[in-house]
């Protein structure tokens, strides 16, 4: 029998469903053109993982896919539209957003792509340029 926490979640509608296990690598807000663009929102609530601690335990045909780049397969609900996660191959992780694992104790731990946001966030957190070193990114952090 396994430790781990283990979270549920799905779609809008509720005809994919989700688990998630484990600890994700990290959490945050992205305030790319991409993100705001396809969340319809000012900023994006992030959870990264590994690929093996994401199950579609339902639905798995009902979900769509959109890649406006090769970094990002955006992944959403055939039926209603709700937007579900996006699989970064070349991070080796998936980013299952926040609002579709609502029991999560979600806690952002920084901002990315900051120098493109449209919402300011005094908020304590960093701010990256883009990513962090780690993550391929300049490692450049921005004032509030």
């Amino acid at each position: 029998m396994s430790n781990e926490n283990t979270y549920h979640g799905g779609c809008f509608c509720g005809a994919v469903q989700i688990t998630v296990t484990g600890e994700p690598a990290g959490m945050g807000y992205c305030h790319c053109d991409s993100c705001r663009s396809w969340s319809a929102g000012p900023v994006n609530a992030f959870t990264l993982w590994k690929p093996e601690a994401v199950h579609i335990t339902r639905g798995a045909d009902n979900i769509g896919t959109y890649n406006k780049t090769p970094q990002s397969y955006r992944k959403w609900c055939k039926t209603c539209g709700g937007h579900l996660f996006t699989e970064h191959p070349g991070m080796g992780l998936t980013d299952l957003y926040a609002a579709v694992i609502p029991d999560f104790p979600y806690e952002a731990g920084v901002h990315v792509n900051y120098q493109e946001t449209k919402l300011r966030m005094k908020d304590g957190l960093p701010k990256m340029k883009d990513f962090p070193g780690e993550m391929g990114g300049s490692g450049i952090s921005l004032a509030e």
